[in-house]
Parts: C-alpha cells; structure tokens; sequence
C-alpha cells in the first residue's frame, strides 16, 4: 500500500509533488535507470522539452514493460543540463503525470554523459 503525505509540518510542495510516500506491505518495486531524451528511433532532438518528452515516454514503456503505470511511480529525479523554460516543462510532465503526484526531485547540472543530452531521467515505481 502507498500513502502520500504532505505534513503540516512541512511546507506546501512548490510544484505537483508529495513530499513523502510511505510503501507498506507485499510489493513489487522497479528501479529504472536514467531514461534520455532520445525517441523509440533512437534520434535526440535538439530542443530540451523535446527531449523531456521523449525521456517521459521512454519511462511509461519501461513501466509498461513490467506491468506498471504512471499510478505506480514513487520517486521521480530529473537531470537537466542549460536553461530550460520551467512553465514548459511543468506543462510537458503534467501531461505524463496527470493528478499523480510522486515525489521528485529537480536538479540542473553541469552536464551528461555527452554534451547532446540535456534531460535525463530516473524514477522509482512500486506496485
């Protein structure tokens, strides 16, 4: 079972997260390595929000693949490498997450494994 919390205690999230999700009882869990912008091709766009998308359908089939949905993820983390428009993309994982609301995390770093990528992103599912 899967409890969102956000405690009194603790700030309002500043974004469509949970600060915290408790996992208890007989569970599946699915680590997933750093998805990258690149589409089902294997082509990587240009453009970071692009590339957000593509990240965000690689993780969904990744889920798929193991039986899993967006309902299952506990633990988002993106990597972003250069400036990236924050209303975009708030509005390109919105329309992945929908309501669901996981935890997450957000970071901007110097760069990624090759100065092409400028999204990466892994995620903890739990079922």
């Amino acid at each position: 079972m899967k409890q969102f919390r956000n405690p009194e205690t603790v700030h309002a999230p500043v974004a469509a997260y949970t600060h915290q999700i408790e996992v208890t009882g007989n569970n599946r869990w699915l680590v997933l390595s750093g998805q990258l912008g690149k589409d089902e091709s294997g082509n990587l766009p240009e453009d970071p929000i692009k590339q957000i998308e593509n990240a965000m359908e690689n993780l969904v089939r990744n889920l798929q693949a193991a039986n899993m949905g967006i309902k299952d993820l506990v633990k988002i983390t993106f990597y972003m490498v250069g400036p990236i428009d924050n209303a975009k993309r708030r509005e390109a994982v919105s329309k992945f997450l929908g309501d669901h609301n996981p935890c997450m995390t957000m970071l901007y770093v110097a760069s990624l494994a090759d100065p092409s990528f400028k999204v990466e992103v892994d995620a903890w599912a739990c079922a």
